[in-house]
């Protein structure tokens, strides 16, 4: 009898030790559910807004005949309204989308490769060496599309990081951090000295957009750069969460756990720079996204992964669709960079951010 009792108490623990675990995933579940549908929010909303009024619902009714639910949508649009949200409007919003999802996740990332919390997706030169191959095609007129050289330049800067890095002896995060500093300045310097040299004219303007950061060109083409680096890189990277936690602590603990950390964190850096090169060498250089917005989430809702880089890429998707709607919106018809608007929203509430966190140990 006393045998049997022992077990009941031992299973109501049990059961009251779960009860705050499924508490605790039921609420993360339905806060990722509540960020797909302000995404999806977003998006008809954003597409709406511009200097020709468009009703929300048209934009339903546009994106559902196009792709072929015409069933489900109401009358169609007339062609002039029709082609305003599918051929100007839409691309560029989902472009803004993806690359801000895109930027956090990597953000957050580097900041449990780097164990760095003012991390960013740029740290290892990526922003600079994009740059470079942009102005490179822009000024020299280098016969390469501008997404591939911007794209060749993020990689090329990652890799002159990490070697410059691993000829000091052992790749470590303060190494790896000043050897991306190093290289961003010099990609930095060329570019200037490129700029410089040759840009006459109207080129100035071309190239301070892209260096700015800017989607006003974004087409279905360029969806389908960032879409699909975000689709192929990110999403798989959102399963490694695990991996990620075990970098937190550090490599010893890395390994403890039985992870290879050298080669997770090579691993990881270089799909960090694929996704970054595809993402800037559409949108041009876009600051604070992948720094504020792993910070925020992570201030919501702990440093656990599983949901941290889920929860940052629809985050980052919503603020930078709404910061690039706001580029484009308020001096209209003159129209901002969206890496300005990131910039004067990101640097206060980055600042917050470390003002809230200055007694911990984080920062």
């Amino acid at each position: 009898m006393a045998t049997d009792l022992t077990d009941v108490r031992g299973a109501i623990a049990s059961d009251e030790a779960e009860k705050p675990r499924r508490t605790r995933t039921l609420g993360r579940t339905s806060t990722l559910a509540a960020l797909v549908l302000g995404v999806l929010v977003t998006i008809a909303i954003t597409v709406a807004i511009g200097p020709a009024d468009i009703a929300p619902h048209e934009v339903i009714t546009s994106i559902l005949r196009h792709l072929g639910l015409g069933s489900l949508a109401g009358d169609p649009l007339p062609p002039l309204r029709d082609a305003m949200v599918w051929e100007l409007r839409l691309p560029r919003v989902l472009v803004a989308g993806c690359v801000g999802a895109g930027l956090a996740v990597c953000g957050a990332i580097m900041q449990s490769l780097t164990r760095n919390p003012l991390a960013d997706p740029y740290l290892l030169g990526l922003s600079s060496g994009a740059s470079l191959g942009a102005v490179a095609v822009l000024i020299l007129g280098i016969a390469v599309a501008l997404p591939v050289a911007a794209f060749v330049g993020a990689v090329g800067a990652l890799v002159a990081s990490l070697a410059l890095a691993g000829s000091l002896g052992r790749i470590t995060p303060t190494r790896t951090v000043l050897a991306g500093l190093a290289v961003s300045q010099l990609c930095a310097a060329v570019t200037s000295f490129v700029i410089f040299w040759s840009s006459t004219g109207d080129s100035y303007r071309e190239i301070l957009s892209w260096l700015m950061g800017s989607v006003g060109s974004a087409t279905w083409t360029s969806v389908a750069i960032a879409g699909g680096a975000s689709l192929v890189i990110s999403v798989p990277l959102m399963f490694l969460g695990n991996v990620l936690d075990a970098f937190t602590f550090g490599d010893d603990s890395a390994r403890a756990l039985g992870f290879n950390a050298t080669r997770w964190r090579w691993g990881l850096l270089l799909a960090v720079a694929l996704l970054t090169g595809a993402l800037v060498s559409v949108s041009g250089s876009i600051g604070f996204v992948g720094l504020i917005i792993p910070h925020a989430v992570r201030g919501m809702s702990g440093s656990g992964h599983r949901f941290l880089l889920p929860a940052s890429a629809l985050v980052g998707a919503i603020f930078l669709m709404w910061a690039d709607t706001l580029a484009r919106t308020v001096f209209s018809p003159r129209e901002l960079p969206v890496g300005v608007v990131t910039a004067v929203i990101g640097a206060p509430i980055f600042a917050v951010i470390l003002w809230r966190t200055r007694g911990g140990s984080d920062v």
